[in-house]
């Protein structure tokens, strides 16, 4: 038995397809969702959403969010989500080298701007940390 799966990202559908079981990063812990699951809606925080099919594995980057769950399906709508397979990792490092330095630069007065770059830093350092573990990287600096 399995059940649907859907991650979507506000630009595209990131994954669609069966699995035996998705692990999603709620804002309490890690949530593991299995078929027959009683329904719930839940905030994401950033994390990885794991989802295995016959003991394949594939993960995905999420930055925040919502998910869905039903008993015979998992929706996940996600304000930023990848599959880490396709995560760049040269534009990863450059997004965080640009807020870590941006950061730097600011001033009491710049709380707004201070909320956007910390989210990319947050961003942008889950995308290189998820790589790093799920992915075989050569020669590449993280």
């Amino acid at each position: 038995m399995t059940i649907k799966c859907e991650i979507v990202s506000q630009d595209r559908m990131v994954f669609t397809g069966e699995a035996d079981i998705v692990v999603i990063p709620g804002m309490d812990g890690q949530m593991g969702i299995l078929p027959k699951h009683a329904p719930v809606l839940t905030a994401l925080s950033y994390g990885i959403i794991t989802v295995r099919i016959k003991g394949r594995e594939e993960h995905f980057t999420v930055a925040g969010g919502i998910a869905e769950i039903l008993p015979d399906k998992v929706t996940v709508l996600a304000d930023a989500a990848e599959n880490v397979e396709e995560i760049d990792i040269e534009r990863a490092i450059k997004a965080r080298e640009r807020a870590e330095e941006s950061l730097k630069m600011m001033t009491a007065t710049d709380a707004d701007r201070y909320l956007r770059v910390s989210s990319a830093l947050k961003r942008s350092n889950l995308r290189l940390q998820a790589a790093q573990k799920y992915r075989k990287l050569t020669k590449t600096r993280i």
